[in-house]
């Protein structure tokens, strides 16, 4: 009897995965289970969020990668694993046995307690998450006309990494068209960011990230100094050094921080915030049949000692790393050490805008975004082939 690779979710290093193995023709029965028929270009969520795009813009069916010859795919969404048995259980369908199981469930938006943010904030984490974003910034405008509450019109991100800048550089670009569409004075929109501490972008050098902060004040938003505590649908809370403040705003993004899938939690793994710290082949200690990759697993950067950030860059090696193991494993060959080649990052600041590094080299303004679009379309091509890259790549 054949044996089974299971693999959970479909984001990028999921989906890379599946990719590779097919091209490497295992032995084995292939299934891939998500709960959506599609990828989606996390990268971009902020895109869709801040209105500049729309959700079909940066996802494509699955069926554009599966081969059906070699590849089952189930479309429901996982509940937990059962190691002892080596069962998934889901919520549709009945358990799925695996003999290897790669684990690619992707990320969930971490509120660290804040009160109050499970119920009214507003995160970028999926497509249903920044529509919902997208629609609710065009209500508070279209509510504005109504009835001229001010609160309305100011937009509060929480947060100033990488995520918080990429879409306030994305909104700040789509802010007009509503000024124009609403007819709202100007002057009345505020745009807030509120971060713990003054060192916004802390994955740049200060230059960098200096550039990133002055751009976007420019183009009008403000940075405040605070802790956010608490948000209550109306009001958000924040501490200084002195006491807690509010600010009344209509809408409140959280950008602050993710933790890995609960199903990690929900399945019993050692983990921290949804990731487990995996063994240098990706496995997972005292289980070598299951390998976690992508935002649910802690990969030690031996130089920091901490765990490498979550990116689609980290998550597409491990991917490749992971299909050639299972196969080892198959073959009744060794697996192979993990090892992160870091090939810079580039934050955008809006279409024609973005900060970054690359190779160890600085980049910003047009230079820096040119190169946004290059990593953007080699991820298309990675994952969804030449022919998705030529339909869905960024060439403008």
């Amino acid at each position: 009897m054949r044996k089974r690779i299971v693999i959970l979710g479909a984001g990028y290093g999921g989906l890379r995965t599946l990719k590779r193995l097919q091209r490497m023709k295992p032995n084995a029965e292939l299934i891939l289970i998500d709960k959506n028929d599609y990828h989606c270009e996390k990268t971009s969520l902020h895109e869709v969020a801040a209105g500049t795009a729309n959700a079909d813009e940066i996802c494509y069916s699955l069926q554009q990668v599966i081969d059906p010859k070699r590849t089952q795919f189930i479309q429901d969404t996982v509940l937990r694993v059962d190691r002892e048995s080596r069962r998934i259980q889901l919520k549709e369908h009945k358990p799925i046995s695996y003999d290897y199981l790669v684990i690619g469930l992707g990320f969930v938006p971490e509120y660290y307690g804040i009160e109050g943010m499970d119920r009214f904030g507003l995160a970028i984490s999926d497509i249903p998450s920044v529509i919902r974003i997208r629609n609710h910034i065009e209500d508070q405008f279209k509510a504005w006309t109504e009835d001229q509450r001010s609160d309305r019109l100011v937009i509060a991100v929480g947060g100033a990494g990488f995520t918080s800048f990429e879409f306030l550089g994305e909104l700040t670009q789509r802010i007009p068209e509503l000024i124009t569409r609403y007819q709202v004075d100007a002057k009345q929109v505020r745009i807030v960011c509120i971060e713990p501490t003054p060192k916004a972008l802390p994955m740049f050098n200060r230059q960098l990230a200096a550039y990133g902060s002055r751009k976007l004040r420019n183009r009008g938003v403000d940075f405040l100094i605070g802790r956010v505590c608490g948000f209550d649908g109306a009001k958000i809370y924040y501490r200084t050094k002195e006491q807690v403040q509010s600010l009344k705003a209509g809408t409140f993004v959280w950008t602050g921080g993710v933790s890995g899938s609960a199903v990690v939690r929900d399945s019993g793994f050692e983990e921290r915030r949804g990731r487990v710290r995996v063994m240098d082949d990706l496995s997972v200690p005292g289980h070598p049949e299951i390998l976690i990759i992508g935002d649910c697993s802690a990969v030690i950067d031996p130089g920091s000692g901490q765990p490498y950030p979550t990116t689609a860059q980290i998550a597409l090696q491990q991917a490749d790393c992971a299909a050639y193991n299972v196969k080892a494993m198959l073959d009744d060959r060794p697996t192979k050490s993990f090892v992160f080649k870091f090939k810079g990052t580039v934050c955008s600041l809006g279409r024609d805008d973005a900060v970054g590094e690359v190779m160890g080299k600085g980049l910003k303004g047009r230079p820096a975004s040119v190169m946004k679009k290059v990593i953007e379309n080699r991820s298309l091509v990675k994952i969804g082939g030449v022919e998705t890259m030529l339909k869905k790549g960024r060439f403008s």
